[in-house]
This record gives C-alpha cells, sequence and structure tokens, in this order.
C-alpha cells in the first residue's frame, strides 16, 4: 500500500518529529509512507469570514494539487466519522484487498479544510469532537496507520 500524509504547514517541533519519523520508519515494514507539507497561508489572529475561506481555498488547492485522479482520499475533519483502531484497520483492508492500494490522508491547517478538499475525499474521518494541533495530528495519524497495520497482521499492540 502507498499511503500519502498532505498536511499543511511545516512541522517544527522536535519532539513531534521524533515520533512520526520513529512511527514512519516502523511503518516500511508494512507500507510506502511519503509525507507531504504544503506552505500554509500566512493571515492574521482575527480574520472576517470571507478572509479565512480565501486563506482556506488557497492552502486548499496547495492540498489538491498534489493528490493524483487514482488516490483514495480520507480526509480528517472534526464532521467526519469516528471509528476505532479495528475498524480503521479493517477500512484500510477491505481498500487493499479492493485495489485501492494508493491512499492519502489529508490534514488542513489551522481553518480547517475547504469544501473543495471535502468534495475530493472519500471519505472523511474524526479523532475526536475535541480540537486538535493541526501539527499533532501528524503523530497521531502516523501512530494509528501504524496500529492499523498491526493489527491487520494480527500483531500485538497496545489497547
Amino acid at each position: 500500500m502507498n499511503i500519502t500524509i498532505v498536511t499543511v504547514g511545516k512541522l517544527k517541533e522536535k519532539y513531534l518529529k521524533m515520533g512520526i519519523e520513529e512511527f514512519t520508519k516502523r511503518l516500511g515494514a508494512y507500507a510506502k509512507v511519503t509525507i507531504i507539507e504544503v506552505p500554509d497561508e500566512k493571515a492574521p489572529e482575527s480574520l472576517s469570514d470571507a478572509d479565512m475561506e480565501i486563506v482556506k481555498k488557497k492552502e486548499g488547492e496547495r492540498i489538491l494539487s498534489k493528490i493524483g485522479a487514482d488516490v483514495y482520499v480520507i480526509a480528517l475533519a472534526i464532521d467526519g466519522k469516528m471509528k476505532t483502531s479495528e475498524q480503521l484497520a479493517a477500512d484500510m483492508e477491505s481498500l487493499m484487498t479492493y485495489g485501492r492500494s494508493k491512499v492519502a490522508f489529508v490534514i488542513g491547517g489551522s481553518l480547517g479544510l475547504h469544501n473543495d478538499v471535502l468534495k475530493r475525499a472519500d471519505e472523511l474521518l474524526s479523532f475526536s469532537k475535541m480540537t486538535f494541533p493541526h501539527q499533532m495530528m501528524k503523530l497521531i495519524l502516523v501512530e494509528q496507520i501504524y496500529r492499523a497495520f498491526r493489527i491487520m497482521k494480527g500483531e500485538p499492540y497496545h489497547k
């Protein structure tokens, strides 16, 4: 399986980078994983709704430019479906079984994802109704993808 994680913004925190590198290395035994960071749009703290839409549109265009037509897209969105780790594993296994070997997970910027990205997504996934820093979501996501492969292979993992 080829997994691409497309995220907005460059990761700066060393502790998050180290965690992501560790899980990406572990995932190498199961899948080819590529992380693509697209630049975030610089914006002041307080934005009008129209300005927020412009920022999300520009970031969305950058995201979509990194996703091929033959890729199954899972966008992380607070309104997405929540799953257990076992459900994520089963869904990923089903994708592989039915020839959907190219999967992209998309993490938006601090304002979220533009509607164009949400429309392109084959699936919306939520990790929680809580809001997490989008940079931290990269680490949480790669850990859950790793966990999914461990579950698929019947290998031990922490419950």
